[in-house]
């Protein structure tokens, strides 16, 4: 599951309206056979170098617009259970003192979001994030600790979007499943038929579905 994101903000410090490109997924394996980090940071310069023609052109290179890769890990190892980590560009002077705009090379950010149990959160959004996508806490037990515990008062509205929480993370969790046993069906050089016979009986998805699934992997 992944989000594409553009919209303005306000920065909290200088109160000055910045411009933020956003990318998040939600991923429920933390290790898929690559550094997951990598493709975070690939994201970025995707999402950088997209911005030819759109936010830039020429060589106007003052207006490009920092990123952001934000992925939510659902199954990470247990090292990396309930942490935040931030990977971006930094300024370090080797020889001499300079001192840059921050602004001119600070571009991107990949922010690992990993999820654990939800009594071990060391932060609110740790928290939040637990209990919305958890998959063994129903959408009613949700509610009441979002009421109880984070004092959101529950609408009808929010009600139904918890829910749509309950449903996503079940489908990342499936989806997740579906990508591992691709991976294993791949490492054993089964075919691309083959392959798609299977998911078709273990996870009773269409073949239709089977081919996307496999592609995504493929593309990964």
């Amino acid at each position: 599951m992944e989000y594409d994101i553009r919209f303005f903000a306000i920065a909290p410090v200088s109160g000055e309206l910045i411009r933020l490109i956003i990318n998040i997924e939600a991923q429920n394996d933390f290790y898929p056979g690559y550094p997951l980090i990598k493709r975070g940071i690939y994201y970025c310069s995707r999402m950088i170098s997209a911005q030819y023609g759109t936010e830039f052109t020429n060589s106007h290179y003052e207006n490009i617009k920092k990123v952001y890769s934000i992925w939510i890990c659902m199954n990470p190892p247990k090292s990396r259970e309930n942490s935040i980590t931030r990977y971006y560009i930094a300024e370090e002077n080797l020889v001499g003192s300079v001192k840059e705009q921050k602004a001119d090379y600070d571009l991107m950010a990949a922010v690992m979001i990993c999820l654990g149990k939800e009594g071990d959160s060391g932060t609110d959004l740790l928290k939040l994030l637990n209990v919305l996508l958890s998959t063994e806490t129903g959408s009613q037990d949700k509610c009441q600790i979002l009421e109880e515990d984070f004092h959101i008062r529950m609408t009808q509205t929010l009600e139904s979007e918890v829910s749509l929480m309950c449903n996503l993370s079940k489908g990342v969790e499936e989806k997740g499943k579906i990508y591992g046993a691709i991976t294993a069906y791949k490492d054993v050089m089964l075919s691309e038929d083959v392959i798609i016979k299977k998911l078709k009986e273990k996870f009773r998805v269409t073949e239709e579905a089977a081919k996307i699934y496999l592609k995504e992997v493929e593309k990964a």
